[in-house]
């Protein structure tokens, strides 16, 4: 198991998604990957659900927001780099034509947070960690093992993320690799017309011992296989599908022939 005891600057520490059902959608990943779970409160009636997994945080659930219901936003997860100081990188962000959402903000003595959209119009959390590192765990079954881009515009994406970050790229014209201090760092997919009206956005990967296993295991659970499954790289073991739990809040679940041990 990967344990982790900090992430290094412009690393991806951190996943939560926030739910229209939180009830259903803390049942269904509970039992899609064997979590458990302690309730936050964070005042207005509302909580935070930390799950865990051999005994480490690995990702979160929030009831949605009256303001987002009342907007009609939908489930969705949020993904969140670990960064050095927040406040230092809000003038870099609207520099390079980002917009700060909200923040920053202090949780409590966890962090400092800041939300930003990049150019594109993807939403990505900074994360300043004090007592909350993130992930205690990560590239192993039934935790995070990739972050990934969708845009439909990966060129100006990577200019963003590189002025902002200092994030390196490598590729070809089917997928963008990100690199952050010489490690991978997740990737960026072009969107095409395939897609359709899909807004751009960041999305976590959670490995599955097996895919197809997995893919069934979601639909037992009410969930929903959005597409068919898909192999990472020629002749690997390597295979991914994205899926929607029962709240609507899409993520990909992946196999990994092997997981890569890139944090100590």
């Amino acid at each position: 198991m990967y344990t982790v005891t900090h992430y290094p600057h412009g690393t991806f520490s951190w996943a939560d998604t926030s739910s229209t059902n939180a009830a259903a959608a803390k049942q269904f990943y509970q039992q899609l990957f064997g979590w458990s779970h302690y309730d936050i409160p964070v005042g207005g009636g509302m909580t935070y659900t930390m799950f865990q997994h051999q005994g480490q945080h690995v990702a979160a659930l929030s009831e949605a927001t009256p303001e987002a219901l009342e907007h009609n936003i939908p489930s969705h997860w949020s993904c969140y780099v670990a960064v050095d100081d927040v406040d230092a990188l809000l003038p870099v962000i609207t520099a390079n034509g980002g917009t700060i959402i909200y923040g920053p903000m202090d949780v409590f003595d966890s962090g400092r947070m800041a939300f930003l959209a990049d150019p594109t119009g993807a939403q990505l959390g900074l994360w300043q960690a004090k007592s909350h590192i993130g992930a205690g765990i990560v590239n192993t079954v039934g935790a995070m093992c990739w972050n990934e881009l969708l845009t439909r515009d990966a060129a100006r994406a990577k200019a963003f993320y590189s002025a902002v970050l200092g994030w390196e790229f490598y590729g070809d014209e089917h997928y963008t690799h990100i690199s952050n201090r010489g490690r991978n760092n997740g990737g960026i997919l072009q969107m095409d017309a395939s897609f359709g009206d899909m807004p751009p956005c960041w999305m976590p990967y959670f490995h599955v011992a097996d895919i197809d296993a997995g893919m069934a295991r979601v639909a037992e659970l009410g969930g929903r296989v959005v597409t068919p499954k898909m192999q990472a790289g020629e002749d690997t073991g390597n295979w991914f599908t994205v899926v929607e739990d029962p709240a609507g809040a899409h993520f990909y679940i992946m196999q990994l022939e092997k997981a890569d041990p890139w944090l100590e």
